[in-house]
């Protein structure tokens, strides 16, 4: 198979190293080495902080978690074809589902293959709207309803903030809130974009320094049920760490709690209907990321929409097998790509290089793994809170009216169930509830809703679907053929 249909065989732009301010370097084209691999790492260090926090929120290993999202994003270029440029870290869309196995007594193994199971459907969505098209998936899941979920997800997650994270250090978990808040607005560019990473670095070394000055803190660790006197901080697992080896295999420690790494997941079906609610999130995530890299790049990719959601299901299927958390495309390398307007996919091999090479250093993972709970408790209150207002966007840049009760009427009932973690009892040992029960209900009754409504009111309902915003444009499904129609005034 030749190189360029797998897109690496590129085009060196220009003599590699001069660029006018005018010019834009395309997927399949690339600057000299040198500054590739520049800019490779670049989005290493903005994709860093989010791609290993979310897998310490789940309970799963982050040296892991970095090496296989440089292996999915491998897979995902190689899927694609190198026309749709991106990165795979860790998807956050699974954490509060995660949480709540966690909650029914649920270990490791059972979340990923319940993460698993989900890559497999996203494959087959994917798969599914490369051959009937992308119209299809927008009358499925009109902006209404991706909102919504999208919502409930990030807003379920408050009660993980408020009874685990938070109560560790409240004070440290304030100044970490703060200082994220503050980095993210006070700094443009850059900076600005990697806050979450800035805070942790942050608010790791107040809590060293309260350890010297202050001394022990007593509080509730998460997972315990009592207070006890500890330090803020514990180092001792990274000094013991090797510099170069494989992520460790899943174990037991001392203390009788387990300790995530390597292992063969397995299967739930109360685990994987809690978690198939986080497909959807993926889907609309995955949309909005290859429509814009279609406006940056000036590019068609409608044909390409159906691969790069399937092939974000790969990579999903591929880290999970092993251990690792879900994966998906990351809002931070659009961010680097806009700025630089260099979108070749020789960049995005490169990081993904550099992130098999972090994932191959136990003290790495240990590192990450010694960050204290209180400064998770201060940067989850911003993450969570992000993850349930991209709903709210959604809403917003697609004009979604709320006047309309077939919008208004289903939706809020999902949202509320979602968000207040409501329980339907099937029958004595199952039940659906939360962010699964949510789902359901926000897309069973807006579709009976819209069934039923007056035509009048179907008509206002329908004339949002397949509308996606990115930036200043509208993209609909105009006579069946997803494309841009106008501009926003």
């Amino acid at each position: 198979m030749p190189l360029r249909s797998l897109g690496l065989g590129w085009t060196v732009k220009g003599d590699g190293r001069t660029l006018v301010p005018d010019d834009v370097v395309a997927p399949d084209e690339r600057l000299g080495w040198g500054r590739t691999v520049g800019l490779g790492a670049q989005h290493v260090v903005a994709m860093f902080g989010a791609t290993f926090v979310f897998p310490l929120l789940m309970g799963l290993n982050p040296q892991l978690a970095i090496m296989m999202s440089g292996i999915a994003t491998i897979a995902f270029l190689l899927i694609v074809g190198g026309r749709v440029p991106s990165y795979l870290g860790s998807s956050a869309s699974f954490v509060g589902s995660v949480a709540a196995i966690r909650a029914q007594g649920g270990d490791s193994a059972e979340v990923t293959g319940a993460i698993l199971v989900c890559g497999v459907v996203l494959v087959a969505i994917g798969a599914a709207i490369h051959l009937l098209g992308t119209r299809a998936l927008h009358r499925i899941l009109p902006p209404v309803v991706t909102g919504a979920v999208v919502m409930l997800i990030g807003f379920n997650l408050a009660p993980v903030v408020a009874d685990t994270y938070w109560p560790q250090d409240q004070w440290v978990a304030l100044a970490t809130m703060l200082f994220t808040i503050v980095c993210a607005v006070a700094f443009t560019g850059f900076v600005g974009r990697i806050a979450v990473f800035l805070a942790l670095v942050f608010g790791t070394a107040l809590s060293w320094v309260l350890d010297r000055l202050l001394g022990p803190i007593t509080s509730v660790l998460g997972g315990a049920t009592e207070a006890t006197e500890h330090f803020r901080t514990s180092f001792a697992s990274v000094g013991e760490a090797a510099w170069f080896g494989f992520p460790p295999v899943t174990s037991v420690a001392a203390d009788g709690k387990e300790v995530a790494g390597l292992h063969t997941p397995t299967f739930s079906l109360a685990a994987v209907l809690l978690v198939l609610p986080a497909v959807i999130a993926l889907v609309a995530e995955n949309t909005g990321h290859v429509k814009a890299v279609a406006e940056m790049t000036g590019s068609d990719l409608d044909a390409d929409m159906g691969r790069a959601i399937a092939a974000d299901g790969v990579g999903t299927v591929i880290s999970s097998a092993v251990g690792g958390p879900p994966t998906t495309t990351y809002a931070e390398n659009i961010g680097v790509m806009a700025s630089s307007r260099v979108y070749s996919t020789a960049a995005y091999y490169v990081a993904a290089l550099v992130a098999i090479l972090f994932g191959l250093s136990p003290k790495f993972g240990a590192l990450v793994s010694s960050v204290p709970g209180g400064v998770l408790g201060g940067i989850t209150v911003v993450l969570y809170g992000m993850i349930g207002l991209l709903g709210a966007k959604i809403w917003k840049e697609n004009g979604v009216d709320f006047a309309n009760p077939v919008n208004l009427v289903p939706v809020a009932a999902g949202v509320i169930i979602g968000i207040g973690d409501v329980q339907l009892r099937i029958t004595d040992g199952f039940s659906l509830g939360g962010i699964a029960l949510g789902t359901i209900v926000a897309i069973g009754a807006y579709h009976l809703a819209r069934a039923i409504a007056p035509a009048v009111l179907r008509e206002r309902a329908d004339a949002a679907h397949g509308a996606v915003v990115i930036g200043d444009r509208v993209y609909g499904d105009e006579d069946g053929v997803d494309d841009l129609y106008q501009h926003k005034d």
